[in-house]
């Protein structure tokens, strides 16, 4: 069978085609796969230029130590729960956090949720194991379902269509939550501060590349999202990731794990903010408590002498996870607690403004964490609820913020 090919208007820019693509979904020869992505490329664009340009101005504010930035939600989002009831749910934990975080360092703090396009995860094997059978792995509900038949587990291009509309309806939520909250704002303070925006990992390529449009100055942007980022196994320089994402005037993020060279990662500085823009690049450490001491210092110090003016965050999550005694993924609170007072502490001796934390948070009383009311491993699995990865609960994300204060 022939592999299905798009229109040059539809497949985008050739500088990115053809580069290594880790962790894309085996869709191609899908009978769905041309006209899901024309459907796309033809759908109204999620967000706007303006509100591109203000978020960046934002950002800029943050690079410049004069605000904080708060980016959290979901571990994966469900497209079940992309309704009023759970995002109004999930705003109000975000503007929480952020209003918490805001009170204990008083300054204002922009706010970004893993919100409104979190649909799609790289996962370290490709197969799983259910109830001794062994199914594709779950990679998001971008490109196949979670309940564990062979079938469900099919790569299927038209979810993308479905990702779409679930985003759609989210990012129509964020936009009314934020012009209540800027609603009466003075004209010197307005924007500061503000939010909640949209972000996810621009990790589909055929999604992402669907969502491109061109604004009024003729330059490029990722209508699917406002902050897109990069994940921690589709950094490479080389990478269709990376060359896409340095070609959209959105503000952009990049998460960066412990194997993180700083040759490698002053290049991926030069492909993603080449002109050192303010508010252009979020760079998210996520160490682990184990690694932080050793490896963050000379990254943060490299990316400091080359002149970029990058906003630095602590993510604590995705460099603590562990397997408990039944193997059941789980993270431990004074883990995360002890990473992200170690980031502050670097960032703080290499003269660099510690940003603000990334998390991932539920919007209910779940347990998929330890810490809190969640004493011990033995509790894990009553309220564990999460479609991949551990998620702290609203309390111990509180307690988290506390201490990063």
């Amino acid at each position: 069978m022939q592999e299905r090919t798009l229109p040059r208007s539809v497949a985008g820019p050739a500088a990115w085609e053809g580069l290594p693509a880790e962790q894309q979904p085996h869709w191609r020869y899908h009978a769905e796969y041309l006209r899901t992505r024309e459907a796309l490329a033809a759908a109204p664009s999620l967000v706007t230029v303006a509100e591109l340009d203000t978020l960046r101005r934002n950002l800029a504010t943050v690079a410049a130590g004069r605000a904080l930035l708060l980016q959290a939600g979901d571990c994966a989002e469900s497209l079940a729960e992309c309704m009023s009831d759970h995002t109004a749910a999930k705003l109000a934990v975000l503007n929480g956090l952020a209003d918490r975080l805001a009170a204990g360092a008083e300054a204002p703090v922009v706010r970004i949720g893993r919100i409104g396009g979190q649909f799609a995860k790289p996962r370290s094997q490709p197969v799983e194991w259910h109830d001794g059978r062994e199914l594709p792995v779950f990679r998001g509900h971008l490109v196949n379902s979670d309940v564990p038949t062979r079938a469900a587990r099919e790569h299927d291009p038209s979810r993308m269509l479905l990702g779409y509309q679930a985003s759609a309806r989210v990012l129509r939520m964020l936009r009314e939550d934020r012009l209540r909250r800027t609603a009466g704002t003075a004209v010197a303070t307005a924007g500061i501060g503000s939010g909640p925006w949209a972000s996810h990992e621009a990790l589909v390529i055929d999604y992402e590349g669907s969502a491109i449009r061109t604004g009024p100055g003729g330059g490029s942007f990722l209508g699917s999202t406002h902050l897109p980022w990069i994940g921690e196994r589709t950094r490479q320089p080389n990478s269709a990731h990376v060359r896409l994402l340095s070609a959209m005037d959105n503000p952009v993020g990049c998460k960066l794990g412990p194997s993180t060279q700083v040759t490698d990662l002053l290049r991926l500085c030069e492909l993603l903010d080449p002109d050192r823009v303010p508010g252009r690049l979020v760079l998210i450490a996520r160490m682990g408590v184990a690694h932080i001491a050793e490896t963050l210092p000379p990254l943060v110090t490299a990316v400091r002498r080359a002149g970029h003016p990058a906003v630095w965050l602590s993510d604590p999550m995705h460099g603590n996870t562990v397997r408990t005694g039944d193997g059941v993924k789980t993270r431990h609170l004074s883990d995360l607690v002890d990473e992200v007072l170690a980031c502050r502490a670097i960032l703080e001796r290499s003269g660099v403004h510690p940003a603000g934390l990334h998390l991932e948070v539920a919007a209910d009383d779940v347990t998929e964490c330890v810490g809190g009311k969640v004493s011990g491993e033995e509790m894990v699995q009553r309220r564990y609820t999460t479609l991949c990865d551990p998620r702290l609960n609203p309390e111990q994300a509180h307690e988290l913020v506390e201490a990063w204060t």
